[in-house]
């Protein structure tokens, strides 16, 4: 139980870490226009990692916690680009929200109980049985793939 109990604490921390790691790396590209994953710019990919992470995977997070076995929706990332991206608005400006989301949610898990980690939730697509574990370690991942992507941006 001890070596679970440490590695839910290691997965807070790195997932506080994963996102400062994101914003120092999407800071030191310089050019928000630039390409980072096929036709998208750092920017729709520091707006799309924002969104998800908020409207996604914090919500999910905080449902799992509150709701008895809920049932999320899927979410089709493309189509809410299309409908909600903003070019206009200030890179640095989400890089803090994104930020600020996954410290609050880090504040949040970390007073979380041993019991409550294992709080099930489903999904259309994923099915049932899905953790609260589960879906910050895939809320963590989602973030480091991005990450993985602007760093090869700034190796180029």
């Amino acid at each position: 139980m001890k070596e679970l109990i440490d590695y839910r604490e290691k997965l807070v921390k790195r997932f506080r870490e994963v996102a400062l790691e994101f914003r120092a790396a999407c800071e030191a590209v310089g050019d928000p226009s630039s390409k980072v994953e096929g036709e998208w710019t750092l920017h729709q990919i520091a707006s799309h990692t924002r969104d998800v992470q908020k409207l996604v995977y914090n919500a999910r997070i905080e449902q799992t916690l509150l709701v008895d076995d809920p049932l999320f929706d899927g979410f089709d990332a493309d189509e809410w680009m299309a409908a909600h991206y903003n070019p206009r608005e200030p890179l640095a400006g989400i890089l803090n929200e994104l930020t600020q989301n996954v410290d609050e949610l880090c504040v949040v898990l970390s007073g979380v109980t041993r019991e409550a980690w294992s709080r099930e939730s489903r999904h259309p697509e994923l099915g049932g049985g899905l953790t609260l574990q589960f879906w910050v370690e895939r809320s963590l991942g989602h973030i480091k793939e991005h990450l993985t992507a602007v760093k090869r941006l700034n190796v180029k």
